[in-house]
Protein backbone atom coordinates (compact mmCIF):
# COMPACT_ATOMS: atom_id res chain seq x y z
CA UNK A 1 0.00 0.00 0.00
CA UNK A 2 1.82 3.15 -1.11
CA UNK A 3 1.26 6.84 0.49
CA UNK A 4 -0.90 8.00 -2.24
CA UNK A 5 -3.50 5.15 -1.93
CA UNK A 6 -3.71 5.88 1.83
CA UNK A 7 -3.86 9.43 0.98
CA UNK A 8 -6.44 9.18 -1.18
CA UNK A 9 -8.74 7.04 1.01
CA UNK A 10 -8.06 9.18 4.19
CA UNK A 11 -11.76 9.79 4.95
CA UNK A 12 -11.60 5.65 5.32
CA UNK A 13 -9.13 6.45 8.29
CA UNK A 14 -11.09 9.00 9.66
CA UNK A 15 -13.98 7.27 9.77
CA UNK A 16 -12.34 4.19 11.45
CA UNK A 17 -10.97 6.60 13.90
CA UNK A 18 -14.86 8.37 14.72
CA UNK A 19 -15.80 4.65 15.28
CA UNK A 20 -13.38 4.55 17.65
CA UNK A 21 -13.70 7.48 19.74
CA UNK A 22 -17.61 7.41 19.58
CA UNK A 23 -17.26 3.79 21.14
CA UNK A 24 -14.31 5.29 23.68
CA UNK A 25 -16.67 8.08 24.25
CA UNK A 26 -19.94 5.33 25.13
CA UNK A 27 -17.81 3.26 27.76
CA UNK A 28 -16.97 6.36 29.64
CA UNK A 29 -20.40 8.08 29.69
CA UNK A 30 -21.99 4.87 30.55
CA UNK A 31 -19.43 2.64 33.00
CA UNK A 32 -22.31 0.98 34.90
CA UNK A 33 -23.37 -1.03 31.11
CA UNK A 34 -23.95 -4.55 31.46
CA UNK A 35 -22.03 -6.47 30.43
CA UNK A 36 -24.37 -7.93 27.92
CA UNK A 37 -24.39 -4.13 27.06
CA UNK A 38 -21.03 -3.78 26.55
CA UNK A 39 -21.23 -7.40 24.38
CA UNK A 40 -23.47 -5.57 21.77
CA UNK A 41 -21.66 -2.48 21.60
CA UNK A 42 -17.77 -4.13 21.33
CA UNK A 43 -19.29 -6.29 18.79
CA UNK A 44 -20.98 -3.16 16.85
CA UNK A 45 -17.62 -1.30 17.07
CA UNK A 46 -15.54 -4.19 15.98
CA UNK A 47 -17.79 -4.75 13.00
CA UNK A 48 -18.00 -1.20 11.84
CA UNK A 49 -14.08 -1.08 12.04
CA UNK A 50 -13.48 -4.40 10.78
CA UNK A 51 -15.72 -2.66 8.25
CA UNK A 52 -14.01 -0.18 7.04
CA UNK A 53 -10.42 -1.98 7.47
CA UNK A 54 -12.20 -4.59 4.75
CA UNK A 55 -13.40 -2.05 2.26
CA UNK A 56 -9.72 -0.23 2.29
CA UNK A 57 -8.36 -3.76 1.41
CA UNK A 58 -10.38 -4.42 -1.09
CA UNK A 59 -10.40 -0.94 -2.99
CA UNK A 60 -6.56 -1.29 -3.34
CA UNK A 61 -6.71 -4.87 -5.40
CA UNK A 62 -4.69 -4.88 -8.51
CA UNK A 63 -3.05 -1.22 -7.07
CA UNK A 64 -0.78 -2.67 -4.06
CA UNK A 65 0.84 -5.94 -3.53
CA UNK A 66 -0.43 -5.11 0.27
CA UNK A 67 -3.81 -4.91 0.04
CA UNK A 68 -4.40 -8.01 1.74
CA UNK A 69 -3.19 -6.71 5.05
CA UNK A 70 -6.10 -4.79 5.55
CA UNK A 71 -8.53 -7.01 4.43
CA UNK A 72 -7.50 -9.89 7.13
CA UNK A 73 -7.13 -7.24 9.67
CA UNK A 74 -11.00 -6.05 8.56
CA UNK A 75 -12.14 -9.83 8.64
CA UNK A 76 -10.88 -10.58 11.84
CA UNK A 77 -12.78 -7.68 13.42
CA UNK A 78 -16.03 -8.73 11.33
CA UNK A 79 -15.44 -12.17 12.49
CA UNK A 80 -15.11 -11.36 16.25
CA UNK A 81 -17.65 -8.77 15.79
CA UNK A 82 -20.25 -11.63 14.38
CA UNK A 83 -19.20 -14.09 17.27
CA UNK A 84 -19.96 -11.89 19.56
CA UNK A 85 -23.72 -10.60 18.41
CA UNK A 86 -24.04 -14.57 17.48
CA UNK A 87 -23.13 -16.28 21.37
CA UNK A 88 -23.86 -12.55 23.63
CA UNK A 89 -24.05 -15.09 26.56
CA UNK A 90 -20.17 -16.04 26.45
CA UNK A 91 -18.85 -15.53 30.02
CA UNK A 92 -17.16 -12.28 31.26
CA UNK A 93 -13.87 -14.56 31.00
CA UNK A 94 -14.41 -15.67 27.24
CA UNK A 95 -15.39 -12.37 26.08
CA UNK A 96 -12.21 -10.56 27.38
CA UNK A 97 -9.93 -13.61 25.80
CA UNK A 98 -12.01 -12.77 22.55
CA UNK A 99 -11.57 -9.04 23.01
CA UNK A 100 -7.54 -9.50 23.90
CA UNK A 101 -7.24 -11.35 20.89
CA UNK A 102 -8.70 -9.37 18.46
CA UNK A 103 -6.60 -6.47 20.13
CA UNK A 104 -3.39 -8.02 19.19
CA UNK A 105 -4.17 -9.47 16.02
CA UNK A 106 -5.05 -5.67 14.96
CA UNK A 107 -1.78 -4.32 16.79
CA UNK A 108 0.00 -6.73 14.54
CA UNK A 109 -1.62 -5.86 11.19
CA UNK A 110 -1.12 -2.29 12.00
CA UNK A 111 2.66 -2.29 12.54
CA UNK A 112 3.22 -4.33 10.13
CA UNK A 113 1.66 -1.78 7.81
CA UNK A 114 3.48 1.35 9.74
CA UNK A 115 6.40 -0.73 8.96
CA UNK A 116 6.05 -0.89 5.24
CA UNK A 117 5.14 2.61 4.70
CA UNK A 118 7.56 4.50 7.04
CA UNK A 119 9.63 5.38 3.82
CA UNK A 120 6.80 6.77 1.62
CA UNK A 121 5.00 9.04 3.92
CA UNK A 122 6.13 11.25 7.71
CA UNK A 123 3.82 10.34 11.16
CA UNK A 124 3.60 6.73 9.99
CA UNK A 125 4.26 6.02 14.08
CA UNK A 126 0.86 6.96 14.19
CA UNK A 127 -0.49 3.95 13.07
CA UNK A 128 2.61 1.97 14.56
CA UNK A 129 1.50 3.57 17.93
CA UNK A 130 -2.03 2.44 17.55
CA UNK A 131 -0.94 -0.94 16.91
CA UNK A 132 1.62 -1.23 19.97
CA UNK A 133 -1.70 -0.06 22.45
CA UNK A 134 -3.68 -2.60 20.72
CA UNK A 135 -1.09 -4.80 21.30
CA UNK A 136 -1.06 -3.99 25.03
CA UNK A 137 -4.53 -3.80 25.78
CA UNK A 138 -4.52 -7.32 24.70
CA UNK A 139 -1.70 -8.51 26.91
CA UNK A 140 -3.26 -6.69 29.68
CA UNK A 141 -6.69 -8.42 29.10
CA UNK A 142 -5.42 -11.85 28.59
CA UNK A 143 -3.34 -11.80 31.65
CA UNK A 144 -5.90 -9.78 34.08
CA UNK A 145 -8.99 -11.80 32.61
CA UNK A 146 -10.18 -11.35 36.17
CA UNK A 147 -10.89 -7.93 36.12
CA UNK A 148 -14.01 -6.55 36.92
CA UNK A 149 -16.81 -5.85 34.33
CA UNK A 150 -16.17 -1.79 35.31
CA UNK A 151 -12.22 -2.08 35.10
CA UNK A 152 -12.75 -3.58 31.51
CA UNK A 153 -15.18 -1.17 30.41
CA UNK A 154 -13.38 1.92 31.19
CA UNK A 155 -9.93 0.46 29.88
CA UNK A 156 -12.07 -0.50 26.72
CA UNK A 157 -12.85 3.07 26.61
CA UNK A 158 -9.37 4.56 26.97
CA UNK A 159 -8.21 2.37 23.97
CA UNK A 160 -10.87 3.07 21.50
CA UNK A 161 -10.74 6.61 22.65
CA UNK A 162 -7.30 6.79 21.91
CA UNK A 163 -6.92 4.47 18.88
CA UNK A 164 -9.48 6.62 17.23
CA UNK A 165 -7.65 9.96 17.62
CA UNK A 166 -4.87 8.53 16.45
CA UNK A 167 -6.22 7.45 13.40
CA UNK A 168 -8.17 10.62 13.17
CA UNK A 169 -4.86 12.44 13.10
CA UNK A 170 -3.25 10.04 10.61
CA UNK A 171 -6.24 10.43 8.18
CA UNK A 172 -6.16 14.26 8.17
CA UNK A 173 -2.13 14.13 7.74
CA UNK A 174 -2.81 11.83 4.97
CA UNK A 175 -5.84 14.10 3.30
CA UNK A 176 -2.98 17.78 3.79
CA UNK A 177 -0.28 15.17 2.19
CA UNK A 178 -2.70 14.44 -1.26
CA UNK A 179 -4.55 17.94 -1.37
CA UNK A 180 -3.12 19.96 -4.65
CA UNK A 181 -1.02 23.53 -3.16
CA UNK A 182 -3.68 25.69 -5.37
CA UNK A 183 -6.01 24.98 -8.46
CA UNK A 184 -3.27 26.46 -10.66
CA UNK A 185 -0.40 24.31 -9.83
CA UNK A 186 -2.92 20.77 -11.04
CA UNK A 187 -1.33 16.99 -10.80
CA UNK A 188 1.20 18.27 -7.76
CA UNK A 189 0.39 17.01 -4.35
CA UNK A 190 1.40 18.93 -1.01
CA UNK A 191 3.63 17.57 1.21
CA UNK A 192 3.64 19.13 4.36
CA UNK A 193 7.90 19.28 5.63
Amino acid sequence: MTAETLARNWWLIVLRGVAGVLFGLAAFAWPGLTFLALVYLFGAYALVDGGFAAVTGLTRIGHSSRWWVFLLEGLAGIAIGVMTFVWPGLTALGLIYLIAAWAIVTGVFEIAAAVRLRQEIDNEWFLALSGVLSILLGALLAFQPGAGQFVVTWTLGAYALVFGVLLIILGFRLRNWHLPRNRNTAGRTYQPS
